[in-house]
Parts: structure tokens; C-alpha cells; sequence
């Protein structure tokens, strides 16, 4: 059911429709098990995908995870973690090519704009902890 509300949450937001109702219903969702479940199914997705492709999740994950973090948004980040690791897609890559790709992107791209502000330094070095938990730690040349 929260997949459900948070994804149509997500759709009815980019439409620009009324969303109050539905997160009146998110109220009393255990969202720190949520959280914690969801990394659970973050890892083997990333670990696919790269680290690249990883890091937009993790900066949506530890948000999420900050108690200071509104329902309207946990539903959001919700719905595009699920939603861009969930084999099931509004339209399906393998039919649709380019466009099925483009659905998660334009997901992400909404959500990250709702939330860029609240990706704090702390943040980041959790995200960065995490990459370099799952890839290894990534080194960068330094310039003389």
C-alpha cells in the first residue's frame, strides 16, 4: 500500500494536482522501518548500476532517514527509490527503449529538486562512506 500511495503521490505532484489527502493517510507509517528495509534493497541495485548511479539514492536515502524530513517528502524520496530500482515501470525499458529510461529520470529529476536543499555536509560524507563501503574508496589525482 505505501508503494502504491508514495508513487501516485509522486505522479500526482509532477502533475501538479492536490496531494494533502494522500499523505494524510501516510500519518502513521513506521518510516524508520521503512528506511531501513529500503538499503536493504538499495545495495545489490546499486551494486549493478555503479557508483555514479548510486550516489542521487543514497543523498535520497539519508534524507529520507533525517527525522526533520516531512511526510510529502519521505513519500517522494520513497517513491523514486522504489521506483527507479523496481523492475516494474509506468513504461517498461525493453519496450519502450529511451522513454522507459526517461520515466525514472524525470522521477529523480523532480525529487531531487524538491530536496536538493536538505542534502547537508553530513549527508554527504554519509553518502560517501556508504560508496566507498560498497565500490571500495575512490581516489582522485591530484594536480601539481
Amino acid at each position: 500500500m505505501l508503494v502504491v500511495l508514495s508513487i501516485l503521490i509522486l505522479a500526482y505532484m509532477i502533475m501538479g494536482k492536490d496531494v494533502n489527502s494522500l499523505v494524510e493517510k501516510l500519518k502513521d507509517v513506521d518510516w524508520h522501518g521503512k528506511i531501513n528495509s529500503l538499503i536493504d534493497k538499495l545495495r545489490p541495485w546499486a551494486l549493478k548500476a555503479g557508483r555514479v548511479a548510486a550516489k542521487p539514492l543514497l543523498q535520497f536515502y539519508y534524507v529520507m532517514a533525517d527525522e526533520k524530513t516531512s511526510t510529502l517528502d519521505k513519500a517522494l524520496i520513497y517513491a523514486a527509490i522504489i521506483y527507479t530500482i523496481s523492475p516494474a515501470d509506468l513504461l517498461p525499458r525493453s519496450v519502450y527503449s529511451f522513454l522507459g529510461i526517461l520515466d525514472d529520470g524525470v522521477a529523480m529529476v523532480y525529487v531531487y529538486k524538491k530536496i536538493k536543499d536538505k542534502i547537508t555536509p553530513e549527508i554527504e560524507i554519509q553518502v560517501q562512506e556508504k560508496l566507498n563501503e560498497w565500490f571500495g574508496v575512490e581516489y582522485y589525482a591530484v594536480e601539481e
